[in-house]
C-alpha cells in the first residue's frame, strides 16, 4: 500500500541521518546514489542539521531540503538577512505527495520567526517556486566573443590608465578575493556574500568529491595605478587546433568581478588578447553588462544564454521596502496577497532619494499584486506596467503601475554572480 503524505515524517535530520540524506539528495539529482567517505566528510563539515530537512518513509530518506544564512544586497547597497534554500529534491517514487510543500512551509516559517527579510534560491525548474511566493528577481546573460571580429588591438599588453594585469595563484586569490568581493557586493544589488568555504572551493584548496577532476585555472587581477586590486578574473583555456593546424583555443570565464569600469575593461581586453585564444565565453553576466559595448565591434559578442537566475521570496514587506534606496520620489499604497500568510497586507510606501518609510495602512490600495510579483519588482529588474499588461499586477487606480515603476526600477539591473 502506498503511504499517504501525512504518513511520511518531515523533520530536521540528525547527524546519524546525514549519509541517508546525502544518498536521497544524489538520487533526486540523478547522480550515482552511493556516498563515499570523502563526500560524507565534506558535507558533514558544513551541513547544519537544524536547518536541514528530510522526508522519511519507514526510516528511509526520500526528500531533501537545506537552508543556510545569507546576506542579499538590496538596491542602494544595504545587505538584508536572507534564508538561502538549496539541495531541494524529492525521490521520483514519492513525487506529488506534498513533501516539498511541507518542507518549504516549515523552513519559511522558521525564517520568518528568525527575522529574515527574504528567502532566496536558484530555481532548476521555473514552474515550481512561484506557488511558494518566489519570483525571479535577477537574470543572467552569457556571451561568446569572436576575438577575431572584436576589433581590439591584439598587441595590447597593459591598460592605458596606469594600471596593470597580473597573473596570480590560488593562494593569492584567497588573500585578495574576499576584500574585493566585499566592495563589489555592497555596490551591486542582487549580490550575495561569499564565506571562506567559497574561496577554498573556488581555488581548489577544498576539492568537491563529485566535481570533475580539479584543473588549476588562470587567475588575473587588475591593479589600479595606486596598487589597489579592483578586478579579478578566473578562467580556463582548452587546447584546440583548427583544420589548418592553427591554435584556436577558447577561454571560458568562471568568474569575473570588478569594482570599476576601468578594471572590467582591462580584464576583458586581457582575455581577448591572449595568444592562441580565438573565442571567449563570458560566463553568467548581468544582462546590461558593459561587455558587448566595451568591444569596438559589439556584434562580435553573441548571446548564447539569457535566463532568470536568482529567485526571491519576501518575508517582511516593511523591512524589505525600507532597506532599499529609491531614485525617485512618491507615495504608493499597495495590497500584497500572500497565500502562505507570511507577508500579506496593505502597505503605504513613502519614498525619496533620502530614504523610505513603509507601514501597514487601511487606506485604499492603488496597486494589488501577489507576493511573488513584489519579489520580482523589489530589486528593480521588472516593470509593474509590464506585469499589469500580463494581468499579474492589478491597478486599483489608473496610472499606479507607472508610479511603481518610477519608484522601484533602477538605472542598472541587479545581478547575482553566484550559484548556491
Amino acid at each position: 500500500m502506498t503511504p499517504r503524505a501525512n504518513d511520511l515524517a518531515v523533520r530536521p535530520i540528525t547527524t546519524p541521518d546525514i549519509p541517508d540524506w546525502i544518498r536521497a539528495l544524489n538520487t533526486g539529482f540523478l547522480r550515482t546514489p552511493d556516498v563515499s567517505d570523502a563526500e560524507l566528510a565534506d558535507r558533514s563539515s558544513y551541513i547544519d542539521p537544524s536547518r536541514t530537512l528530510g522526508a522519511f518513509d519507514a526510516g528511509r530518506c526520500v526528500a531533501t531540503f537545506r537552508s543556510f544564512p545569507q546576506e542579499l544586497t538590496a538596491v542602494g547597497g544595504t545587505p538584508v538577512p536572507a534564508d538561502a534554500i538549496t539541495n531541494v529534491s524529492v525521490t521520483a517514487t514519492h513525487r506529488r505527495r506534498g513533501l516539498l510543500t511541507r518542507m518549504m512551509e516549515r523552513d519559511l516559517a522558521a525564517a520568518k520567526e528568525r527575522g529574515d527579510v527574504v528567502a532566496t534560491l536558484i530555481a532548476a525548474e521555473y514552474r515550481i517556486y512561484g506557488r511558494y511566493g518566489f519570483g525571479p528577481a535577477t537574470s543572467a546573460t552569457q556571451w561568446e566573443i569572436d576575438v577575431t571580429r572584436a576589433g581590439l588591438d591584439p598587441r595590447w599588453s597593459a591598460p592605458e590608465d596606469g594600471g596593470r594585469i597580473d597573473l596570480v595563484d590560488g593562494e593569492d586569490v584567497r588573500k585578495l578575493g574576499p576584500e574585493l568581493h566585499e566592495r563589489l557586493r555592497h555596490a551591486q544589488p542582487g549580490a550575495i556574500n561569499r564565506d571562506d568555504r567559497y574561496w577554498q572551493v573556488a581555488t581548489g584548496a577544498v576539492r568537491l568529491t563529485r566535481a570533475a577532476p580539479w584543473a588549476e585555472p588562470f587567475y588575473a587581477v587588475y591593479r589600479a595605478a595606486d596598487g589597489e586590486v579592483r578586478g579579478l578574473a578566473k578562467y580556463v583555456c582548452d587546447d584546440t587546433w583548427n583544420d589548418a593546424k592553427q591554435p584556436h583555443d577558447t577561454a571560458t570565464v568562471k568568474s569575473l568581478i570588478a569594482t570599476t569600469p576601468a578594471a572590467e575593461r582591462a580584464l576583458w581586453h586581457h582575455l581577448c588578447s591572449i595568444d592562441w585564444v580565438a573565442k571567449v565565453k563570458s560566463g553568467r553576466r548581468s544582462p546590461d553588462d558593459l561587455l558587448p559595448l566595451l568591444l569596438p565591434d559589439p556584434r562580435a559578442a553573441t548571446i548564447t544564454t539569457q535566463a532568470d537566475w536568482l529567485w526571491v521570496r519576501i518575508l517582511d514587506v516593511v523591512r524589505a521596502m525600507e532597506a532599499r534606496s529609491y531614485e525617485g520620489e512618491g507615495t504608493l499604497v499597495f495590497e500584497v496577497v500572500d497565500a502562505a500568510g507570511l507577508a500579506g497586507g496593505r502597505y503605504r510606501l513613502v519614498a525619496s532619494e533620502r530614504g523610505a518609510s513603509c507601514a501597514p495602512t487601511t487606506e485604499s490600495a492603488e496597486l494589488a499584486l501577489d507576493v511573488r510579483e513584489l519579489a520580482t519588482l523589489w530589486l528593480g529588474d521588472e516593470s509593474a506596467v509590464r506585469l499589469a499588461a500580463l494581468g499579474r499586477v492589478r491597478e486599483e487606480r489608473a496610472g499606479a503601475a507607472r508610479v511603481a515603476d518610477a519608484l522601484l526600477r533602477t538605472s542598472r539591473r541587479p545581478w547575482c554572480p553566484d550559484i548556491f
